[in-house]
């Protein structure tokens, strides 16, 4: 097995006034919480999106490690129906002082390149801006950040700015070449 570098860019936003929302996609899309975590639906999300991009750092999580995720105070899925049909979601994950990490984003394959991708996106850094009106127990949100990296899909940095979003670091690691998990691993 071999190594190959992976580039890792972080980029934040550090007021309300820093998200430029897209437009909303044309068609019945619709973006609605998931507010009963469910390790199956959250598992299902995770590889649907990133089995083409090789997410892979949950795949081996137990049922109990999904639960554990999902059960943090403050911590919320976003998912993106088009006409009924999960399409991609965002998941936010707050950290301390204020800070709110989108820490998975992405669209399932089949509605990629149909403008969901910014507006979800849009919606998602504004729950995060937003999330201790939902969880009074949270600090006011004083940032919200992100990472993407070289094996995302091409147009992932570009919306992310195109979002309001600044570069503020970049490191390139080598990790071992793994094979495309696909939508169903093991399958």
């Amino acid at each position: 097995m071999s190594n190959i570098p992976v580039t890792t860019w972080s980029l934040e936003q550090t007021s309300p006034a820093d998200l430029l929302p897209a437009a909303a996609p044309e068609g019945d899309v619709r973006i609605v919480r998931a507010e009963v975590p469910s390790p199956e639906f959250s598992r299902f999300l995770y590889t649907a999106v990133g089995g083409d991009i090789r997410w892979t750092d949950r795949l081996g999580w137990n049922y109990a490690r999904w639960q554990e995720q999902l059960d943090r105070p403050g911590a919320e899925t976003w998912v993106a129906y088009d006409r009924g049909t999960p399409a991609g979601y965002v998941e936010l994950n707050p950290q301390d002082d204020g800070v709110v990490e989108i820490i998975l984003f992405g669209l399932i394959p089949a509605f990629r390149g149909r403008r969901i991708g910014g507006h979800l996106l849009s919606y998602g850094a504004a729950r995060a801006w937003d999330l201790a009106e939902r969880w009074p127990e949270r600090t006011p949100t004083k940032r919200v950040w992100l990472h993407t990296c070289s094996k995302d899909g091409e147009f992932a940095m570009d919306n992310y700015q195109r979002r309001g979003f600044r570069l503020f670091d970049t490191m390139v690691e080598l990790e071992a070449e793994v094979a495309t998990p696909g939508f169903w691993p093991g399958a």
